[in-house]
């Protein structure tokens, strides 16, 4: 008698490579309640009782400054934009938690199981936190999740050509600048322009964020 059939890999196996397949959608139900572990950090799924923290954080002057808009979000627009987003199937947002506190938000976006690769955005919402490695763990602990369980071959980043510290450890993790979109976003009266960066799967294996 035949012994139980293994479970069918999410991924396919086509020229020595792994390609990463579309999974059903209750699959995708699952992975996207998926919780992250690192050493100081947890990423868990963003609930929707998370919503006004995160409205405090996006309207603080503070925050705003490195991101692409200039007006506070109201809660009505995170909870519009929560409902949509739990419709999607192309998108992975994560709560950071630190010793059990809900710090900052780590989101990947855009993600295409063809072409193999997905933007990613940061933002750590309590200043308290900042400048203390945390941001820099959760990159990590997703960028490993997005190349060893998803399958991505390529995530990619923008970022405002200001936000220096953000630039050096996006290159401190491994990320390589791809080109400038020049005046793409008018803020504080002047137009800024945007850097795009990327870090490719077989990138952070060999590189510093291995």
């Amino acid at each position: 008698m035949a012994g139980p059939r293994k479970p069918r890999s999410p991924y396919r196996i086509r020229d020595g490579q792994r390609s990463l397949a579309p999974r059903p959608r209750a699959e995708r139900v699952l992975e996207a309640r998926r919780v992250l572990r690192g050493e100081r950090v947890l990423l868990r799924p963003l609930a929707s009782t998370d919503l006004r923290r995160c409205v405090k954080w996006f309207s603080d002057p503070q925050i705003i400054r490195f991101l692409g808009r200039d007006a506070p979000v109201t809660l009505a627009e995170e909870e519009r934009w929560f409902r949509d987003y739990e419709r999607r199937t192309d998108e992975q947002i994560f709560a950071i938690e630190v010793e059990g506190q809900h710090v900052g938000n780590l989101g990947l976006h855009k993600i295409d199981r063809v072409h193999r690769k997905a933007e990613v955005g940061i933002v750590i919402g309590e200043p308290s936190f900042w400048s203390h490695g945390y941001g820099t763990e959760a990159m990590r602990v997703v960028l490993r999740y997005g190349f060893d369980v998803l399958g991505l071959n390529k995530i990619s980043l923008d970022v405002l050509e200001y936000n220096t510290r953000a630039l050096r450890t996006y290159e401190r993790l491994g990320f390589q600048r791809e080109g400038v979109h020049r005046e793409d976003i008018y803020k504080d009266g002047r137009f800024v322009n945007v850097m795009r960066m990327s870090i490719l799967a077989r990138e952070l294996r060999e590189g510093p964020a291995a």
